[in-house]
């Protein structure tokens, strides 16, 4: 999915926007693997490692704007 470079690209806002379409994402193949209609199923832990790569980069800007 997104590289790190790329995310830092980003704004907050889009980075949020991206958080909240991948998280819808999440939940309609969690509920595809409860169905068994999953097609790939390991998509789920890339979308997981994508929103903690994003939410960690939010951090991280969030800890530069306060130390300026």
């Amino acid at each position: 999915m997104l590289k790190a470079k790329d995310i830092r690209a980003l704004s907050v806002e889009e980075i949020n926007t991206k958080i909240k379409d991948l998280k819808e994402e999440l939940f309609n193949l969690r509920f595809q693997a409860a169905l068994g209609t999953a097609e790939n199923p390991s998509k789920m832990n890339e979308i997981k490692r994508t929103i903690a790569r994003m939410k960690t980069i939010l951090t991280e800007k969030e800890n530069m704007s306060k130390a300026e």
